[in-house]
């Protein structure tokens, strides 16, 4: 290795802890932007979302793939799912940090993988090797200790997994940069975010007004917590193997997860922490699987040998989805709370 492609790559191991790090600390931002309900601040989210990517782009000079998009009527399609599935995603993590549930919501972020191996199974028929089959069954079994310890099933945790994975399966059909996705996203989501806000404002409920200048800029900062972690993902992205975001992708949950403990002071008791425990045995159990199969895959390329890939395998090969970065049909997709 020369010493600018090992340069290359701690620049991108930095910035892949950068972006995960900043995913992973972000409870601590929701609560700040009290006394803004989840509505109104996952409304400002997407409005400043596309105000930030829209000033990139133009700096950039990147506005070719929209016209390319709107051609493209299938593509239109996904974008607006994809649009629909991380509204429901961004809406209902603030919702359930601002409501005391950090720790419930990492969960969902730990459970993401096996429910992506969970929807490759069974809507595009994918098969699961042994070593997947017990992690999936291990993960089902921590859902059930989960449900009895909550007395409820962990809604939030499984809502968070399945809106996350239906978005990574949607975004990879679509094959749009990180920034890209992101503006198209937003722009399905600005007219409805606006409206909401003009009307919540018309009704006296706004908060961006009513509670100082300190306040509104708060709100209006959504745009850039949400743009500023995607581009140093996309920085890492490309200069990483896939196998190491892969393994970067848990710094989140488990900064999320500490926080909940230790500075939201949220309770675990015995069988929530007998739950968690048995969705980490099944994220040993699906990660050491896949590390194994990424070395056979890399000498299977010296050898010259095709590799076949999968949703499940990619499910922790690379780092799942929610802000939306892609820089092609190979790369990682990610979109994060």
């Amino acid at each position: 290795m020369t010493e600018k492609s090992r340069s290359e790559r701690r620049t991108g191991l930095l910035n892949g802890f950068a972006a995960y790090g900043m995913w992973g600390i972000v409870p601590l931002f929701w609560p700040l932007l009290r006394p803004a309900g989840a509505a109104e601040i996952l409304a400002h989210r997407m409005v400043w979302s596309l105000l930030i990517v829209a000033v990139a782009l133009l700096v950039m000079r990147r506005w070719a793939w929209a016209g390319e998009l709107l051609r493209q009527p299938r593509k239109l399609v996904l974008v607006t799912v994809a649009a629909v599935v991380i509204t429901v995603n961004w809406g209902v993590y603030i919702w359930a940090v601002n409501s005391g549930h950090v720790v419930e919501a990492s969960l969902g972020y730990f459970i993401n993988p096996l429910v992506t191996i969970a929807l490759g199974v069974l809507l595009l028929k994918e098969r699961l090797r042994p070593v997947q089959w017990a992690a999936v069954g291990v993960g089902f079994a921590a859902v059930l200790v989960l449900t009895i310890g909550y007395g409820r099933p962990p809604w939030i945790s499984l809502c968070l997994a399945v809106t996350f994975a239906t978005y990574g399966l949607v975004k990879k059909k679509v094959s749009l940069g990180g920034i890209e996705s992101l503006a198209a996203e937003t722009a399905v989501q600005f007219v409805p975010a606006l409206a909401y806000l003009l009307w919540l404002t018309a009704h006296g409920g706004s908060t961006f007004t009513s509670e100082g200048a300190g306040h509104a800029t708060l709100l209006a900062a959504t745009g850039l917590i949400t743009a500023l972690p995607l581009v140093c993902f996309g920085a890492a992205a490309i200069r990483v193997p896939l196998s190491t975001l892969g393994l970067l992708q848990y710094l989140a949950p488990v900064f999320q997860f500490l926080l909940g403990i230790f500075y939201f002071h949220e309770e675990m008791p015995l069988e929530r922490w007998a739950g968690f425990g048995l969705v980490w045995i099944a994220l040993v159990l699906l990660t050491g699987d896949a590390l194994r199969m990424a070395r056979r895959g890399a000498r299977a390329l010296r050898n010259g040998a095709a590799v076949p890939g999968s949703v499940a395998t990619a499910a922790v090969s690379a780092a799942p989805v929610t802000e939306g970065a892609v820089t092609g049909p190979d790369q990682p997709v990610d979109a994060r709370p």
